[in-house]
């Protein structure tokens, strides 16, 4: 006679009492979206990340350095840091700056808009990463690893709290276009957990998400169909004594159905007043962010808008265009937030994968040259609402806005300092795999506790 399973003995000791207690917690693993409690009182509950991808740089945005203007065209008077291409002499900002709201903090002429309410951002200048290539620097700021493999924040936000609509995914990604992959995954983690990537750039929703809209079938027989699969899917689960990939799959197939009652209309910016749509501009990335603003609104834990086109090796003066697609929507953004009372739950992250170098871009390319390399030893994040303090500047680069010269921050440090303000504790956020327990921060972090509100 073969031994008792132990489900076998919870449904056949005492009367099956003990399979009480197992489906209730069976039921939560089948739904690993479920809300979950932080580890200590969160002052935020949602994330929305602005990713400006390819290096926004410092010294032409928020780190204002009129040491630029004394010595443009002269040599750094130190040895220069190793940069990706070859570099030359200092290079001034073609920018203006101006001091701005009742901080007084200098913001280049680009940013008007975000100028304008400088006030609501606490700015950290004193950004460090550890290599300065995009690959490398990109999978860091969003998994904390220079390596593929590791899960993403948003990944590892949704897995630690769940998320409170049961009808949307609760990490999103938006984009211009295909991105992914380690970026956004979920790696080790449920891949329930991954970002769900969805292009800003189609208007029309029913063309946003792949398969939303089913001309074959209604609701009714989809709903059919889905039972079937749930059915033969769950006795093979049932025959295996558990896969939990498998279990996940089940999961991922019950909020696509339950996607496309909620989701059309939360996408369809159309349906906003003409006001809010004047107020944050036209094109995608205006979408992206009013988009954010009403999943947020609708429970969805974690937000991740993608902005590409920084990386101005050749002219310093690209970044007059993307930061013009970018300045009204972020502000309005944050407005937006605040008069809807959301601001102070919602954590608004602007960020890059690193800067960009005070001294002209030589190597590398064939055109004239105008512009900035990249730089992982001090660049500019800006945080707003969730707890972050606002008005406030932390950390300092050098004269010339290269080197931190004061109070550093590791991306490690940001992370940490992003759990900590949805309640969680960065060293107990962990997923054992391969024989260990991973966490988001690795090994390292800190909590950077005098940029917290």
């Amino acid at each position: 006679m073969r031994p008792f399973t132990r489900r076998e003995a919870l449904k056949q000791f005492a009367t099956g009492f003990g399979m009480t207690g197992f489906a209730a917690a069976a039921s939560i693993e089948r739904n690993p979206w479920t809300p979950k409690a932080s580890h200590f009182a969160p002052r935020a509950k949602h994330v929305i990340v602005v990713f400006l991808q390819g290096g926004l740089s410092q010294v032409d945005s928020f780190d204002y350095k009129p040491a630029l203007d004394k010595y443009d065209g002269k040599p750094l008077p130190y040895e220069t840091p190793r940069t990706e291409f070859a570099t030359g002499n200092l290079m001034r900002s073609p920018f203006r700056f101006q001091k701005c709201g009742q901080s007084g903090i200098e913001v280049s002429e680009i940013f008007p808009h975000m100028g304008g309410i400088i006030d609501e951002f606490c700015i950290v200048r004193s950004m460090i990463s550890d290599i300065p290539n995009h690959g490398p620097s990109v999978l860091m700021m969003n998994t904390g690893s220079v390596r593929a493999g590791r899960p993403s924040m948003g990944s590892w936000v949704v897995y630690g709290l769940g998320t409170e609509n049961q009808n949307l995914p609760g990490f999103i990604v938006l984009t211009a276009g295909p991105r992914g992959g380690s970026d956004f995954g979920s790696a080790f983690l449920p891949a329930v957990y991954q970002g769900t990537l969805v292009p800003y750039d189609q208007p029309d929703p029913n063309r946003q998400i792949q398969y939303l809209a089913n001309s074959r079938l209604n609701l009714t027989q989809q709903r059919a169909q889905l039972d079937l699969l749930r059915g033969l899917n769950q006795a093979y689960v049932d025959r295996l004594r558990g896969a939990p990939e498998l279990e996940t799959t089940i999961e991922s197939m019950e909020v696509a159905f339950r996607m496309q009652t909620e989701a059309p209309e939360i996408f369809d910016t159309r349906k906003e007043s003409p006001a809010t749509l004047a107020r944050y501009g036209e094109g995608g990335i205006s979408r992206a962010c009013i988009t954010a603003r009403r999943l947020v609104e609708k429970g969805v834990r974690f937000v991740q808008i993608v902005h590409a086109g920084w990386d101005h090796h050749t002219d310093i003066m690209g970044h007059k265009n993307t930061a013009r697609d970018v300045d009204q929507p972020i502000a309005a953004l944050v407005q937006d937030l605040k008069e809807r009372g959301l601001l102070g739950e919602t954590l608004v992250l602007v960020t890059s994968e690193f800067g960009r170098t005070p001294v002209i871009n030589l190597g590398g390319f064939r055109t004239v040259h105008n512009g900035r390399d990249h730089n992982i030893y001090g660049f500019t994040v800006l945080m707003a609402g969730g707890g972050a303090r606002p008005g406030a500047v932390y950390g300092a680069t050098d004269d010339f806005g290269f080197k931190v010269a004061r109070d550093p921050v590791h991306v490690h440090d940001l992370q940490a300092t992003v759990l900590h303000l949805l309640g969680m504790d960065h060293e107990r956020l962990t997923y054992q795999y391969a024989g260990r327990n991973f966490r988001l921060t690795d090994v390292e972090g800190r909590v950077v506790k005098d940029i917290i509100a």
